[in-house]
């Protein structure tokens, strides 16, 4: 039996937000603390952790930032999953090992696929060369082959065009954020729901 798509909602910042993605069957929730219109605050991500059940992934997004910071949030907000999403280097990733996290390297799709698993990350997420910006890149480049079995596709994914980028690409899962907002950094419940459909009918 094939393994069920992951599917993985990130920059939520409402109570609404988290509770929507879980009923609609998202696997992991994230929450962005680097600069951008979608990071929260440490009170509200431990807010909104809290409301995640158990078998729902809790994941902290973070961007060049100092390791003694990304440890402090984490541990204080008890999420479960770290994404790495800028220079961090692989002393940097080894680091973060030691804390029990999920790790993410978020990295953009460019000339080259990076592989999975090259700087000791549990999951590669191959994004969009600009990351947030809810433009896709073109996955249907003949070239294109898969960075190893665990791998997130994102970059301008929304309920319109992921089931065919699925299909394309054959990642073993996906991540959204600006394909299920109404405006930048405000997420829009009915299309949380309808990219995580979109995303199961690839399956």
């Amino acid at each position: 039996m094939a393994t069920p798509l992951f599917v993985k909602v990130c920059g939520l910042r409402t109570e609404e937000d988290v509770d929507t993605a879980v009923r609609a069957g998202g696997d992991a929730i994230g929450f962005v603390f680097a600069d951008s219109p979608r990071r929260v605050d440490v009170p509200t991500a431990l807010r909104l952790a809290r409301r995640v059940p158990e078998e729902v992934l809790t994941v902290g997004v973070f961007r060049n930032q100092p390791l003694p910071d990304v440890r402090s949030i984490a541990n204080i907000t008890g999420i479960r999953g770290v994404q790495l999403h800028g220079r961090e280097d692989r002393a940097y990733f080894d680091a973060l090992k030691t804390g029990g996290w999920s790790l993410i390297r978020g990295t953009a799709f460019r000339d080259r696929v990076p592989r999975c698993g090259a700087m000791g990350e549990d999951l590669l997420l191959l994004d969009a060369p600009v990351p947030g910006a809810g433009v896709p890149w073109d996955w249907t480049r003949k070239r294109f082959t898969a960075p190893g079995e665990k791998w997130l596709l994102a970059g301008g994914l929304d309920q319109h065009n992921v089931t065919a980028a699925i299909r394309a690409t054959g990642p073993w899962g996906v991540d959204v954020s600006s394909g299920v907002e109404s405006s930048r950094g405000v997420k829009d419940p009915e299309l949380i729901v309808s990219f995580i459909k979109a995303a199961r009918a690839a399956e």
